[in-house]
């Protein structure tokens, strides 16, 4: 039986095929605005925006909020004259981390007055005149990273050769205030572990008064060396990479305060309880705030800091019988002294102040951005549904936005700016509101020609959270689908959202003639129990529920799946838990397609691994039972396996480990490894020919079953 749908498959390769416009486009997200930061007075709006829907290089924007006037700031363009962009090894791995696949000007800081803001440009040092609209040049000691105005907008300090800069706003006064004190030493960056696993991206934070820093020093002697070949260029040298593996010690991470005469005074905490600095926040509200955990995970503490001795003092203590969640944005001090932190209270992430819950039970809070007395905060409810909410002591917990649909954003002075993805577009708009107006920031993302239509479900007896999308050709009474199970299905992400682009690619999947399965298993970001299920087990919870998912979505839709020829695909997370699908339960999935897969657990990090698995030494059958290479003989479906060389998170020893042991044990499958690729796959013709290369696959592969 041939694999035909009734409609010819959308898209065949080409300059306007959806695969070639997906890649070009960043997703459909290159032109949108991003990187918001609203001035203390609300009075402006600066954000990042790329020229057209095909420009990756972001520029800087403003918007005036009395007028609602857009005005370019800075073009990077301009600034490099034409030329490109030549990134250290540093900021390439930062980006990485940070999952950023733009261009041009990335990121940047404001002073506290919102006049001014510092940006790095292919390495190089700038300050911009937010009023003026102009941006200068300042000289800089090296490659520069992550560069930051004080709050008063007299001196700006950066990374760069391993040390901390600072240099005044006139170019003057260049001096370093840390340098590294050993080969494998940095000021002023985050480590691996808290970058890619804590969502600290900082090294460095200025103190309110602009008279001293608290620096970061870490030194990753004592993480052990991987190298990171080029296969395809084999008179490169291997980047040496400083990998902290599960079970192997992380960077030796300590946290300074320099004053701008030099002098230092270490900050003292349990280092040796509390290894992780997962998290800093010192504003004019109260004393610099740590967040520091065990390196299980499993209790952390907020810590203030004593600022003439370096001393800390304990504020609150949390703890977990699994781990202890991390929330973007805590803890941190409203303007009256109160702790914000986010906890556990009953089975809901609660926003806490001064430990006593002040959001309701049916809010999962997952990111807060605290302003005076005001507390944004980002939440999950109901099937998927994202909103923004405001907490003011006086006027209690409200929601910012309503709506069956996803919702992001943050404020300040009586300025609220709010990213909007519903059902019924596949794009995302972004509104700044005040004064109970309304401004709609323009966006250039290309239109992606397509509208996702998802039919949300909560199935089988733990009401799982789906989707199924199917051809917008396909009619009730036409034959039965073949299905594509399309999951993430792994901690800290969730697939299925009350919005139409988050389909997009889900879409133009089941256009190829498919029925298009997606569900967030146990594990993924709900409750705290739901999540918490795959303690010391991230093999059977998520793959079990995406069995019940498909067999319950078969009972709701009868006759729409055909269940003799099931694939499932997915990338990182979701290549492991495809690959797995395959290798134990082949009666129920008949082809996969597996990419940048985990496939031994102790070759992955040690913040992410050991938070959901413990200790190799402590739990070695969690690791030996989640092993995919220790699963190699079962493998009687077809498998294809893609992985990016030069990947320096799920690293290629993944996927040659799981195919060596195919091979050892003479099990037929098919290996694609993409020379130079990241895995964030940013590259162009890398991303197109991926999904082309997918379906072909599960073309023949599933055609095959039939």
């Amino acid at each position: 039986m041939t694999l035909e749908p009734t409609a010819p498959p959308a898209d065949a390769a080409g300059a306007d095929s959806f695969p070639r416009r997906f890649a070009r486009t960043l997703r459909f997200t290159a032109g949108a605005p991003r990187g918001f930061q609203v001035a203390p007075d609300g009075r402006s709006v600066t954000f990042l925006r790329s020229s057209s829907g095909t420009d990756r290089a972001a520029a800087l924007w403003s918007l005036d909020t009395s007028t609602w006037a857009e005005r370019l700031v800075v073009d990077p363009a301009t600034l490099l004259d034409g030329g490109g962009e030549n990134l250290s090894q540093e900021e390439r791995s930062r980006r990485e981390r940070m999952r950023e696949g733009g261009a041009g000007i990335t990121g940047y800081a404001c002073d506290g007055r919102h006049a001014t803001a510092a940006f790095a440009l292919s390495s190089r040092l700038f300050l911009a005149d937010l009023a003026q609209g102009v941006a200068r040049e300042l000289p800089a000691s090296g490659a520069v990273i992550d560069p930051r105005p004080s709050p008063d907008g007299t001196l700006v300090a950066y990374a760069a050769a391993g040390g901390l800069h600072l240099i005044a706003v006139d170019g003057t006064g260049a001096r370093p205030i840390a340098e590294p004190d050993g080969p494998e030493v940095s000021y002023g960056l985050a480590d691996f572990a808290a970058a890619e696993e804590h969502s600290r991206y900082r090294g460095f934070w200025w103190s309110p008064a602009s008279d001293a820093l608290l620096v970061a020093r870490v030194d990753n002697s004592p993480v052990q060396v991987w190298h990171i070949a080029d296969p395809e260029n084999p008179a490169r040298e291997p980047l040496v990479h400083r990998y902290p593996a599960a079970g192997t010690p992380n960077a030796d991470v300590t946290l300074s305060l320099i004053r701008l005469d030099g002098t230092r005074t270490e900050v003292v905490w349990d280092r040796d309880s509390y290894p992780y600095l997962v998290a800093v926040s010192w504003g004019e509200a109260g004393p610099a705030l740590l967040h520091v955990y065990t390196r299980r995970q499993e209790r952390a503490v907020v810590l203030s800091v004593d600022l003439d001795t370096g001393a800390t003092t304990v504020l609150r203590e949390q703890s977990d019988p699994c781990w202890v969640d991390v929330t973007p944005g805590t803890p941190a001090w409203t303007s009256g002294g109160a702790l914000v932190t986010v906890e556990v209270v009953g089975d809901t992430f609660a926003l806490c102040l001064d430990g006593t819950p002040v959001s309701p039970v049916d809010v999962q809070v997952r990111g807060v951005q605290t302003n005076g007395d005001d507390v944004y905060v980002t939440g999950t409810s109901g099937l998927r549904e994202q909103h923004l909410y405001r907490y003011n002591a006086g006027s209690g917990f409200a929601a910012v936005s309503s709506g069956a649909s996803v919702h992001a954003g943050l404020g300040s002075g009586g300025t609220v700016v709010l990213s909007s993805s519903t059902l019924d577009s596949s794009s995302t708009t972004f509104s700044v509101l005040r004064g109970g107006s309304d401004h709609q920031v323009t966006s250039y993302a290309e239109d992606p020609g397509l509208l996702p239509a998802p039919r949300l479900l909560s199935v089988g007896s733990r009401e799982l959270p789906a989707a199924v999308l199917l051809p917008t050709w396909w009619q009730t009474g036409d034959a039965a689908l073949p299905v594509l199970v399309d999951p993430y299905g792994g901690p800290g992400h969730a697939r299925v959202w009350s919005s139409a682009r988050a389909y997009l690619e889900s879409q133009w999947w089941a256009d190829q003639g498919y029925a298009v399965v997606v569900c967030d298993n146990r594990g993924t970001p709900g409750s705290p129990s739901f999540e918490r299920s795959v303690r010391l087990d991230l093999t059977n919870p998520p793959l079990d529920d995406q069995v019940a998912a498909l067999q319950a979505v078969d009972e709701a839709m009868p006759g729409v799946l055909d269940l003799t020829r099931v694939g499932i695909r997915g990338w990182s997370f979701g290549g492991y838990l495809a690959a797995l699908a395959v290798l134990r339960r082949p009666d129920v999935f008949h082809a996969a397609v597996a990419g940048a897969p985990v496939t031994d657990w102790e070759l992955y990090d040690t913040a992410y691994t050991e938070r959901f698995l413990g200790l190799p030494a402590e739990h070695p059958e969690a690791y030996r039972d989640g092993s995919l290479v220790r699963m190699a003989a079962d493998l009687t479906r077809p498998l294809l396996i893609i992985h990016g060389l030069a990947d320096d998170n799920v690293v290629a020893a993944h996927s040659l480990r799981l195919s060596s042991a195919l091979l050892a044990a003479g099990r037929s499958h098919t290996f694609l490894p993409l020379s130079g690729v990241t895995h964030m796959t940013p590259q162009e013709v890398v991303a197109e020919n991926l999904l082309l290369i997918q379906r072909e696959f599960l073309a023949k592969a599933l055609d095959e079953k039939a």
